[in-house]
């Protein structure tokens, strides 16, 4: 199958691209592979380029990969369908170019930051904050990074690694609790 030039740039026009450092192990081995790309159907690659450091700037894990914070940009690109989120996005995308004397994404990480905080509460902050606390944390590559081990079943954590908290102090026997049998 033959691609023109002109079908591939106008079908790659919206795509967000990156490449995973993949400094976890776990991380390594559940991506596809070390390069990734995003079709984005409703927001631009600028604006999902943007959403995504807003995003890391809301949720900080500096050593979590770029991948799994686009897995919001995601979730936010199919939301912006609504027109109504659409123009929220890119108000707001808009709003950091405008407060940035030009483009946000060419400002320094402090300066980036601070114009970030002082979105803090507006509907722009809300409606990354509210979907990226979904998107971000409940994914498996997420649950690599952080050592979430899944759920135990029915029968919980009791048997099963509940108390594997190293960095907890072992509890006196008497403030443990009873154990059923």
């Amino acid at each position: 199958m033959s691609l023109s030039r002109r079908a591939f740039l106008r079908n790659s026009r919206n795509v967000l691209v990156g490449t995973l450092a993949f400094s976890n192990g776990a991380i390594a081995l559940l991506a596809p592979s070390r390069a990734w790309s995003l079709p984005l159907n409703h927001l631009s690659e600028a604006e999902g380029d943007t959403l995504l450091k807003v995003t890391r700037y809301i949720f900080p894990h500096a050593t979590l990969e770029d991948a799994v914070y686009a897995l919001v940009v995601k979730d936010l690109d199919s939301a912006a369908a609504d027109n109504t989120v659409n123009n929220l996005l890119s108000t707001g995308v808009r709003t950091l170019n405008d407060r940035s004397g030009g483009n946000w994404r060419n400002l320094g990480t402090e300066e980036q930051f601070r114009l970030v905080e002082a979105m803090a509460g507006s509907p722009f902050f809300e409606k990354i904050r509210s979907t990226a606390v979904v998107s971000l944390y409940n994914n498996e590559l997420a649950f690599a990074h952080f050592g979430y081990q899944g759920s135990a079943g029915d029968g919980g954590y009791l048997y099963a690694g509940f108390n594997d908290l190293d960095w907890l102090p072992e509890p006196p026997l008497k403030d443990s609790g009873v154990i059923p049998t």
